[in-house]
């Protein structure tokens, strides 16, 4: 089977990263530039829903969903002035939910932030193979100096990365502490919470660590339903 197409198989790949090669003289005298840096984002919108929604117990209302525009504020403030910033959205879209999904989409768009919609027709349509394909694009490209990965998979993403530590990328992994336990033990990549990004959601999230209990103690509700378990 041949690999999954990354989005720039699929639409117009964006312009050239500024610098390269220019004239230096008549005599054909080259002078290199310096290349600007590219700091990729890539968000697996299924993995950090299903982790919001376990953190939460719930379905996340509005007040709990992330806004991009800060996380896109941040990755600029990690790209610096001179760098170059590129963000993607990696989603699966259920037969079906179109209607639903596409004001989010367009949202996502408005914000300065490409999409890869993939449909979700099998239990195998992830897209962890998309977003490695992605970052291994943007690699053979050349400039690629912080690769940053909102996930929480472990299995799909930890040695990758680590392989791009090895060859002096930086390498930062965003999500939930509880659910990001590969990044979080990590010596290699560098970690942060999305809740540590400043304005990336409206209300603090009602989150309670057994590192952090009060000293009353918490309640720690079910993350499902017991009648759940009458459907397995």
């Amino acid at each position: 089977m041949s690999p999954s197409p990354s989005p720039a198989d699929l639409a117009t790949p964006p312009a050239a990263l500024s610098g390269g090669i220019e004239d230096a003289g008549d005599e054909g005298a080259v002078e290199a530039v310096e290349v600007p840096g590219r700091t990729l984002l890539v968000w697996d919108a299924p993995n950090i829903d299903m982790s919001l929604g376990s953190l939460l117990g719930t379905r996340p209302t509005s007040a709990f969903r992330p806004r991009f525009d800060a996380v896109g504020r941040w990755l600029l403030s990690e790209a610096g002035p001179d760098g170059v910033a590129e963000a993607t959205v990696f989603t699966n879209v259920v037969p079906g939910s179109t209607e639903i999904v596409r004001p989010w989409v367009e949202a996502l768009r408005n914000v300065g932030f490409a999409v890869f919609a993939k449909p979700k027709t099998t239990d195998d349509s992830d897209v962890d193979s998309d977003m490695l394909a992605h970052i291994a694009l943007r690699r053979s490209e050349g400039g690629l100096s912080h690769v940053v990965v909102a996930s929480g998979d472990g299995r799909a993403f930890r040695e990758p990365l680590e392989d791009l530590v090895a060859e002096g990328i930086t390498v930062t992994v965003i999500g939930f502490r509880e659910y990001a336990a590969f990044a979080v033990a990590s010596d290699i990549v560098d970690f942060l919470d999305l809740e540590d990004i400043e304005g990336v959601f409206r209300e603090p999230l009602p989150r309670v660590s057994l590192d952090t209990l009060p000293d009353a103690g918490a309640w720690l509700p079910p993350l499902r339903s017991l009648r759940s378990l009458l459907e397995r």
